[in-house]
């Protein structure tokens, strides 16, 4: 028989209560299975490279735990623990209501199955690491947002991610495919936006140009701008980035891209102050939706936050590793 999962031998705890967090963690997982027979204190020991009484006292206080009970002259086997919770840690980078959408239904979808804990790394791959350094060992699952600021070197929060358990990360809301093994519910940023502005492409073709307005304090995912950018190149379209807004800035032709509610509300302030029409002088596409954008009639393109949330939960449920590409759409209406 071999072991699920290698266990981790870093971080500051004792050798042996690793070796206890590794194993309880697999039973409250389900990745031991109730009755099963654990490996022998000299297998663990030569396959590990571990001291006999290491594995040993690790099998004492699982004992002492509850966890497995000893059979004289056939082994350890695993008794496993009675509804036990599964412990999340989600790591977001800021909260929003669409990030309270997706702590919901994470939260609703694993019901008393499930304990989830939050903690904001606020684009700070020093933040997640000092979050991930407590509290490693003590969750079954860490559920993290990797959007981090964008002068931040790629290695430095891959290093930190790498701290974690494949098995226990699951990315949320972006894939990053050097990390390797882990799941991820995600959006591809570049080539949703790319697909969704090919989808109103008739719509589009009476506007010279799209600008995006894209607040350099606000750290949106920069594959935004990619996706914008190699759709105008193909359309023959001029494509702006602008870091503010200005109503004294509207110009007639123009397809708007709002990421914030403020720049929505300003943008829409503007076009009425102006009297350009809205849909034919001026187009305006907003990111995510809400209830009020549907009541003015504003074009979006969004997620499905409430899906995102409710797939990662299911990953947990379900002790499955997968890498989802979550739904993606555009919704038309008049603004555009």
């Amino acid at each position: 028989m071999e072991t699920k999962e290698k266990t981790n031998y870093h971080g500051m705890k004792s050798l042996v209560q690793q070796i206890v967090d590794s194993i309880s963690k697999d039973i409250d997982k389900g990745v031991y299975r109730k009755n099963e027979k654990l490996l022998s204190i000299n297998t663990y020991s030569k396959q590990y490279g571990v001291a006999r009484d290491t594995i040993e006292k690790a099998y004492t206080m699982l004992k002492q735990d509850g966890y497995i009970h000893s059979v004289s002259g056939k082994g350890y086997f695993v008794i496993g623990k009675p509804d036990v919770r599964i412990k999340v840690l989600l790591l977001f980078n800021k909260l929003s209501s669409y990030k309270k959408t997706v702590y919901d239904t994470i939260v609703r979808t694993l019901g008393d199955k499930g304990k989830v804990d939050l903690h904001i790394h606020h684009y700070n791959p020093t933040l997640l690491e000092e979050s991930i350094d407590a509290n490693l060992g003590s969750y079954h699952y860490y559920v993290v947002m990797p959007h981090f600021f964008d002068y931040i070197n790629e290695q430095e929060y891959l290093n930190v991610l790498k701290k974690i358990p494949t098995d226990q990360l699951i990315l949320l809301d972006k894939d990053l495919p050097k990390l390797k093994k882990q799941s991820a519910v995600f959006q591809d940023f570049r080539n949703d936006i790319y697909g969704a502005l090919n989808v109103v492409i008739d719509l589009i073709a009476k506007y010279k140009r799209l600008t995006i307005i894209y607040p350099l304090d606000r750290h949106h995912p920069p594959e935004i701008k990619d996706g914008l950018f190699q759709f105008c190149k193909e359309n023959n379209k001029k494509f702006e980035v602008v870091t503010s807004f200005k109503i004294d800035d509207l110009k007639k032709g123009t397809v708007y891209i709002a990421l914030t509610e403020n720049d929505l509300a300003d943008l829409i302030k503007g076009v009425r102050i102006s009297g350009y029409e809205l849909g034919k002088d001026l187009g305006i596409i907003s990111f995510n939706e809400t209830v009020f954008k549907e009541l003015l009639d504003i074009t979006v393109i969004t997620t499905d936050f409430e899906e995102m949330g409710r797939k990662t939960a299911e990953l947990m449920l379900e002790n499955k590793a997968a890498v989802i590409k979550n739904a993606f759409k555009i919704i038309i209406r008049k603004s555009l």
